[in-house]
């Protein structure tokens, strides 16, 4: 699981660069967007991505890769959003969200441990079109969830479900890396 460990952080690295990259370009202008905004922009994502894995032709010179980075990088906001609450105007500046930023991979790394642990590294034997599969039906629960105003009766939350798209987009970067 060490391995595991340092892939997951090189995955994380590179977006969490790109996050900080965008902040600095477009300020917290994400923290306007509403949960089911968020959603919504990880579906397309994941949408994209399955297509991208069952279509031979691509009329957009963009990669798997590119969109599991958006996919962990909205999640991430999206834990954000849950947390501080939807603003009128942007109000973080890059250090603030880059420490939250942080703050909600280090809950999602460490969730995954735990699972990765329980689990036996299950998630190395999957294929990435399995992962992607898994992400959209963690959509269509936080879809149902959102539309049931965040009540569930036997359910876990919203954050859960996106901690888990975290990680199973950082496992399909993994599996493209390799």
């Amino acid at each position: 699981m060490q391995d595991t460990s340092k892939q997951y952080d090189d995955v994380i690295e590179k977006c969490r660069n790109l996050f900080v990259n965008k902040m600095s370009d477009y300020g917290s202008a994400w923290r306007i967007l509403r949960l089911p905004s968020l959603t919504d922009q990880i579906f397309i994502k994941a949408q994209r991505i399955r297509g991208l894995q069952q279509n031979a032709e691509r009329k957009v010179d963009e990669d798997e890769a590119s969109e599991f980075i958006g996919i962990i990088n909205y999640c991430t906001m999206a834990l954000i959003q849950l947390e501080k609450g939807v603003v009128e105007k942007p109000d973080m500046s890059v250090d603030q969200a880059t420490e939250l930023y942080d703050e909600k991979i280090a809950l999602s790394k460490q969730l995954m441990m735990n699972k990765n642990h329980d689990y036996g590294e299950a998630w190395r034997d999957m294929r990435v079109s399995s992962l992607t599969d898994l992400i959209l039906q963690k959509l269509l629960r936080v879809k149902q969830i959102e539309n049931n105003a965040g009540k569930t009766l036997v359910s876990e939350g919203i954050d859960a479900n996106y901690q888990d798209m975290i990680n199973y987009a950082v496992f399909a970067l993994i599996h493209l890396k390799e």
